[in-house]
C-alpha cells in the first residue's frame, strides 16, 4: 500500500493537507478488490446511529458493506464533497482518503450506468441486433489475431454475427475508411482513435476504442550489416528508421527509446512510414537502416538473414498496448445491440488467444493465405516466445507478445503526453483524463469481460512501469515536461 507523503500540502483535489498526488498513488497501488482496501485497519463495524442517505443506485453488497466500515454513506459523501463530518467525526488522512475513493467509485458506477445506458442500452433491448451481416477492417499482421480468429473459430457466430473480413494494406486507408464510414467498424493502432478524435491530421472524427487487441508484439529490427556497431539506443544515431504510422506505438516507443539514448528523433535519425507490409523488403534492400516493425515481420527479418532483432517493444514498455478494435461513435449509436455483441466476440477471442495453451492453434487459424498469408513457423515463434534473435541467441519470452482486452485509460494518458512532447498537438492545455474519457470504453470492457466469466481490473488507472521512467498518470503534465527537463529535448 501507498504510503502517504508526510509533507503538508494543500491538495487541490480535496482541500486537505497531503499532497494532490496521493489519490493516484492510492489508487494505483489498491487491491482490484475494495474489500482488500481495508484489510490493514479494518476494524468492528459500529451500528448506524441514524438512517443514512440512499443512492438510487443498486450497489453491490461489497461495496454498501465497505461504506458502513467507513462511517456510512453521509461521511464518504461528506469526504468526497466536502461537509462536516458526522458526530465531529475527525478522521486520519488515510481514512480520509480510503472514503474519498469509496466516494469515487460511488460516482464511477454512477457515470458508468448514465453513459453506457444512454449509449448502449441495458436489458431487453439487446435481445435484437440491429445488424447481423458486418464487415470489419484489418491490417495482415500478428496484432490482429483477436479479430481474425474470431471467424475461423466461431466466436463471431457465437454472437449471431456473419462477419467479413476486410483486408486493408496500411493504416491510413483504415482511416479513411473510418471517416468516410465505409465499414462497420477497425482494427486499428491504439493511437489513433485518439488521434483521429481530436483531429491529427484528418478530419475529426469520433472513435471509440473499444477493447485492446494485444499488448506487447512488436520489435526494433536492425539490417544485419549494423549487427557489430549496435549495443545500445544511443547506436542508432543517423539511421533511417520505417514505422507503420506517425500515430503508432511504433512511433511513440522508439521515439522514448532513442530520445533516452540522447538521439533526437527529428534531427538526430530520419523517421519514415511505410505500411508493414513493404518494411522486409525495403530492409533487405537497404532503403532503410532498421524498423519497428509488428509481427511476424521481425521474426521473418531474422529467418531470411536480413535482420536481428535490437529491443522487443516489451523491453521497452512492458504491457504496453498495441492494437485494439474501434468504431464510430456514430455507428455504435445506430446499433448498440450489435457493437456490444460484435465487441463481447472480440474480448471473448482476445481471452481466448491470451492462453499459452492456444497459442499455437491461434497461429494456424490466421496464419494461411486469407488472413495474414506468412509463414507459420515464424507467427510461432512469436507466438510462443520462443525465437531465434538474428545474433546466434535462442530466446524464451512467453509474452513476446501477449493479447489483453482491458484498456486501461493511463495508456491513453500517456499516449497523449507524447503527443504533446512531439508536437502532434499544438501548444495549450490538454485535458488527459477528459480526452480518455472521451474515446476509452474501459467501463463497458470491464462488464462484457466480467459477463463472460473474467477478472478484469477495477480500476482504470495504474503506474506504467517503462525502461527509463515510470509514468503516474495523476500528473501526465508533470511527467511530460520532467521528460524534457531530463533529455533536455
Amino acid at each position: 500500500m501507498t504510503t502517504l507523503s508526510p509533507a503538508a500540502q494543500f491538495c487541490r483535489e480535496c482541500g486537505a493537507t497531503h499532497f494532490t498526488r496521493d489519490h493516484a498513488d492510492l489508487w494505483a497501488e489498491l487491491s482490484p478488490n475494495p474489500a482488500d482496501w481495508l484489510a490493514r485497519q479494518r476494524s468492528q463495524p459500529s451500528p448506524l446511529a441514524r438512517v443514512q442517505p440512499q443512492l438510487p443506485l443498486a450497489l453491490p453488497p461489497e461495496l454498501q458493506n465497505l461504506i458502513q466500515q467507513m462511517g456510512g454513506l453521509e461521511a464518504v459523501l461528506a469526504a468526497t464533497f466536502g461537509g462536516g463530518m458526522a458526530g465531529g467525526d475527525r478522521p486520519s488522512r488515510r481514512k480520509f482518503l480510503q472514503r474519498m475513493l469509496i466516494g469515487a467509485l460511488l460516482m464511477g458506477t454512477a457515470n458508468c450506468g448514465r453513459q453506457e445506458g444512454e449509449e448502449l442500452g441495458t436489458g431487453a433491448e439487446f435481445a435484437r441486433l440491429e445488424k447481423t451481416h458486418l464487415k470489419i477492417a484489418y491490417l495482415p499482421i500478428a496484432c490482429a489475431t483477436p479479430i481474425i480468429m474470431a471467424e475461423p473459430l466461431g466466436f463471431y457466430q457465437k454472437y449471431g454475427l456473419t462477419v467479413e473480413l476486410v483486408k486493408m494494406n496500411g493504416w491510413a486507408q483504415v482511416r479513411d475508411a473510418a471517416i468516410a464510414g465505409e465499414l462497420d467498424a477497425y482494427h486499428m493502432l491504439s493511437p489513433m482513435p485518439l488521434a483521429m478524435s481530436l483531429g491529427l491530421n484528418s478530419t475529426a472524427t469520433a472513435i471509440k476504442l473499444a477493447s485492446i487487441e494485444n499488448i506487447n508484439g512488436s520489435a526494433i529490427t536492425i539490417a544485419l550489416r549494423h549487427r557489430d556497431r549496435m549495443q545500445q539506443a544511443g547506436d542508432l544515431r543517423g539511421f533511417r528508421i520505417a514505422v507503420p504510422y506517425i500515430y503508432s506505438m511504433h512511433n511513440l516507443l522508439l521515439r522514448y527509446h532513442l530520445a533516452n539514448g540522447g538521439v533526437h528523433p527529428d534531427r538526430d535519425a530520419e523517421v519514415i512510414v511505410l505500411p508493414p507490409p513493404e518494411m522486409l523488403s525495403n530492409l533487405q534492400a537497404g532503403n532503410i537502416d532498421a524498423m519497428v516493425a509488428p509481427e511476424p515481420f521481425n521474426q521473418m527479418a531474422v529467418e531470411q538473414g536480413v535482420g536481428f532483432i535490437h529491443r522487443l517493444t516489451r523491453q521497452i514498455w512492458p504491457g504496453h498496448p498495441c492494437c485494439a478494435f474501434a468504431t464510430s461513435q456514430a455507428w455504435i449509436r445506430e446499433h448498440p445491440s450489435t457493437f456490444r455483441a460484435v465487441n463481447k466476440a472480440i474480448i471473448d477471442s482476445t481471452n481466448h488467444a491470451s492462453q499459452a495453451s492456444n497459442r499455437r492453434a491461434a497461429a494456424q487459424a490466421v496464419a494461411p493465405p486469407a488472413y495474414l498469408n506468412v509463414p507459420l513457423g515464424a507467427l510461432e515463434s512469436v507466438f510462443t516466445g520462443e525465437f531465434e534473435d538474428g545474433l546466434g541467441n535462442r530466446q524464451n519470452i512467453p509474452d513476446r507478445i501477449d493479447f489483453d482486452p482491458y484498456p486501461w485509460k493511463s495508456f491513453a494518458y500517456w499516449i497523449t503526453t507524447q503527443f504533446q512532447r512531439w508536437g502532434f498537438l499544438p501548444p495549450g492545455d490538454w485535458q488527459h483524463e477528459a480526452i480518455a474519457d472521451d474515446v476509452f470504453m474501459t467501463g463497458l470492457a470491464r462488464q462484457l469481460s466480467k459477463e463472460l466469466g473474467q477478472d478484469p481490473p477495477s480500476l482504470i488507472l495504474r503506474y506504467e512501469n517503462l525502461a527509463y521512467d515510470r509514468f503516474d498518470p495523476s500528473d501526465p503534465e508533470q511527467y511530460l515536461q520532467g521528460q524534457i527537463d531530463t533529455l533536455e529535448f
